[in-house]
């Protein structure tokens, strides 16, 4: 089989000329994922010169390194001007480290928090610049949203609203679907999906005058079926949909709308061991007695034990999710999606590829994995038929939203 000429001599020298110019284009990070790919590529060269014509083998390694080249490149960033932004959920978490860099950048920040005296809002001001300001709001209270709506409108009539970050986000239960009551899933519905509707319906006269952008901060809990997290990822799930639909219907306004879908990093939300302790013992202080005698008390024990175990695997670096909702706001041609964390790739590979049971096996390893409950065990009494007439148990359960993840 005749093979790919290699160049020689001058023309090597002209090949690496032309390499080194297209490196310094594309403005490349030289790193080790830059020398991976350059190993594959040079792999990839190897083989088309040995098992493909030459015109074939050209078209191969050409596409291979324009692909490698493009995912790569640093995006081009637009500048940050007197460019001003809302971000959600600023008490901790994301929102709060998100509202310190862009302020840093020059950014006008219009931080929501739940308190205007709580910690996290006592730190913005400490570290922060007179641009940013800091606003009261429950997304579970319409009188809150409309007062966030006028200030914003009366504040931005010279620089307009480049950006809306929806990130705050609420979940009070990690329990089974039976045993989490219905109110559970309105609370999460309430800030996770209708709040952020209302406050991005209110606010997309301002971002289609200034052709903006809308950054959600998601879960991957909205994408697979996390174990006990039914509630949460329900509403992750309508609120990606939803912004999924805007992307299409303000594609001709030139709107762009991002989702960050991050891995488990270690926020205040996340970390506050005893918030979680308070809510299990709510849960199941309040679970009906048939439920209790057909799960267990040693079932939720357990399953509160995974999770706390889970959590305590959760990424300390906050860093990958600011970075990633700034570039969304700043890149030329941002991303729909962003996967910020470790394992995700792997996590989406298995969801979408392998079979269903592997994709069940592997969630519970990762994140939760059930033990059999009380009734099922081997010499345990035949469970006690539940009636459909059982009310919702504890319709008021769950403290008020946290402020952000």
């Amino acid at each position: 089989m005749e093979r790919w000429p290699w160049p020689s001599g001058g023309a090597w020298l002209l090949v690496a000329a032309r390499a080194l110019l297209q490196l310094l284009r594309a403005d490349l990070r030289l790193g080790r994922p830059l020398l991976a790919a350059l190993a594959l590529l040079a792999a990839l060269d190897w083989l088309c010169q040995r098992l493909l014509p030459p015109l074939a083998a050209l078209a191969v390694l050409a596409t291979a390194g324009w692909i490698a080249l493009s995912r790569l490149a640093r995006p081009q960033r637009l500048p940050v001007a007197t460019r001003v932004v809302l971000i959600t959920g600023c008490d901790s978490g994301f929102g709060k480290e998100t509202a310190k860099k862009l302020d840093a950048m020059g950014f006008m920040v219009l931080a929501t928090v739940l308190e205007l005296n709580g910690p996290g809002a006592l730190e913005l001001r400490a570290c922060c610049s007179p641009r940013l300001r800091l606003l009261q709001m429950d997304l579970t209270k319409p009188a809150d949203i409309s007062q966030v709506l006028e200030f914003t409108k009366a504040h931005t009539t010279s620089t307009g609203l480049w950006g809306l970050v929806n990130n705050a986000g609420f979940n009070d239960v990690v329990a089974d679907v039976e045993l989490s009551p219905v109110a559970t899933f309105r609370n999460c519905m309430e800030v996770n999906f209708f709040g952020a509707l209302q406050l991005t319906k209110g606010l997309l006269p301002l971002l289609r005058h200034s052709r903006g952008r809308i950054v959600t901060v998601g879960s991957p809990a909205g994408d697979m079926p996390y174990p006990c997290l039914a509630a949460y990822g329900t509403s992750k799930a309508a609120i990606a949909l939803l912004m999924d639909t805007f992307s299409c219907e303000l594609l001709p306004w030139g709107v762009k709308v991002s989702i960050i879908q991050p891995a488990c990093f270690k926020t205040d939300s996340v970390t506050n061991v005893g918030q979680w302790e308070k809510r299990k013992q709510l849960l199941l202080a309040n679970l009906p007695q048939e439920l209790l005698q057909a799960y267990g008390e040693d079932y939720i024990e357990h399953l509160h034990g995974q999770f706390l175990h889970s959590l305590s695997l959760a990424l300390p670096d906050l860093s990958p999710v600011v970075d990633a909702i700034t570039d969304a706001l700043l890149a030329a041609r941002p991303r729909r999606r962003y996967y910020p964390g470790h394992g995700l790739g792997l996590m989406y590979f298995i969801h979408y590829y392998l079979p269903e049971g592997l994709r069940r096996r592997f969630l519970q390893t990762f994140f939760i994995s059930h033990c059999l409950p009380q009734a099922l065990r081997p010499g345990q009494p035949a469970p006690t038929p539940i009636q459909d007439a059982v009310q919702d148990p504890n319709p008021n359960l769950g403290p008020s939203p946290v402020a952000g993840q």
